[in-house]
C-alpha cells in the first residue's frame, strides 16, 4: 500500500511539474481601443489554458515602431490592417498568421446627453470648445476620423479646436474628464455589455470613412502564442468581441 501511495504521490508532482513546464507566458501588443474586450477574452484563456498573457496597450503606429525594433513581443492586435500586413511582408511576422478579428467603427460621443443629435449639426454649428480626436499619424481612428470631417465638410473649421490624444485611449479620457466637450472615439470604448450608452452620440455613415479592419498577427512562433490567436477566432471570443461593440468578419 505504501509503494502505491509513494507511486501516485509522484505521478500527482509529475503532473504539476509537466504542468508548470507547459504553461507559458506570452507579450501581446494591443490597440488601445480593444482593450476592454481583449481583458475580457484574456480571462477566458488563461482560465483555460494555464497560460499568462501580458498586455501591452498603445497606438498601432507606436506598437509597429516599437516591433521593427525589436521590442519583445509575441503577438500584435493592431487597429488597422496595414500595419501587421507591412510586418508580414518585411520577414518579422510569421507568414499566414495575419487575420482580421474585430471591424471597429468610429462615432462622435459626448457625456452631456443633448449635445450632440442624429444629425451631428454640432459639428457645423460650433456649440463647443475642443473637439477630441486621436493624431492621424498614429491611430487608424484618427485617420477615420479625418475622412469623417472632411467629407462632412467641417475639416477647415474644426482642425484648430481639436485636441489630439496620442491613442484612441487617451482620446477617450479627453472627453470622459471634460477637457473635451465631446469627440470621436470608437464605439467599443461606450458600449459595455448589457448597458445602454450614455451621454450622447453620431454614429457616422460607413461611407464617411474606409472601413477600420483590425488584424491580428504572430510575431514569434512559439505554441501558447499560437494557441492565443487560434482561441481569439473561435466562438467564445467572437461573441465577447461583438458584444463591446464590434463587427466581426466570418473566419474561414
Amino acid at each position: 500500500m505504501k509503494t502505491i501511495r509513494t507511486l501516485v504521490c509522484a505521478a500527482l508532482v509529475l503532473a504539476g511539474e509537466t504542468g508548470a513546464v507547459l504553461a507559458d507566458e506570452i507579450r501581446v501588443a494591443v490597440a488601445s481601443n480593444f482593450s476592454d474586450a481583449i481583458k475580457a477574452a484574456v480571462d477566458v484563456f488563461e482560465k483555460e489554458s494555464g497560460h499568462r498573457v501580458i498586455l501591452i496597450f498603445g497606438s498601432t503606429g507606436k506598437h509597429y515602431a516599437q516591433i521593427r525594433n525589436g521590442a519583445p513581443f509575441e503577438a500584435f492586435f493592431a487597429a488597422d490592417a496595414r500595419r501587421p500586413e507591412l510586418l508580414e511582408a518585411q520577414g518579422v511576422a510569421e507568414p499566414g498568421s495575419r487575420f482580421t478579428y474585430a471591424v471597429g467603427k468610429v462615432v462622435l460621443w459626448s457625456p452631456d446627453p443633448d449635445l450632440i443629435d442624429a444629425g451631428a449639426d454640432v459639428l457645423v454649428e460650433g456649440g463647443f470648445r475642443h473637439l477630441a480626436m486621436a493624431n492621424p499619424k498614429l491611430a487608424p481612428y484618427g485617420k477615420a476620423t479625418e475622412e469623417v470631417m472632411r467629407k462632412k465638410g467641417v475639416w477647415d473649421n474644426l482642425r484648430t479646436r481639436t485636441v489630439r490624444g496620442e491613442n484612441i485611449a487617451q482620446t477617450f479620457q479627453f472627453v470622459k474628464s471634460g477637457n473635451a466637450e465631446l469627440g470621436f472615439v470608437a464605439l467599443s470604448q461606450i458600449t459595455k455589455p448589457g448597458k445602454a450608452i450614455a451621454g450622447s452620440l453620431w454614429r457616422p455613415p460607413q461611407a464617411l470613412y474606409t472601413p477600420i479592419e483590425q488584424q491580428a498577427v504572430l510575431l514569434e512562433d512559439n505554441p501558447a502564442a499560437r494557441q492565443f490567436l487560434a482561441f481569439m477566432q473561435e466562438d467564445a471570443a467572437v461573441k465577447i468581441i461583438q458584444s463591446h461593440g464590434y463587427d466581426v468578419p466570418d473566419q474561414p
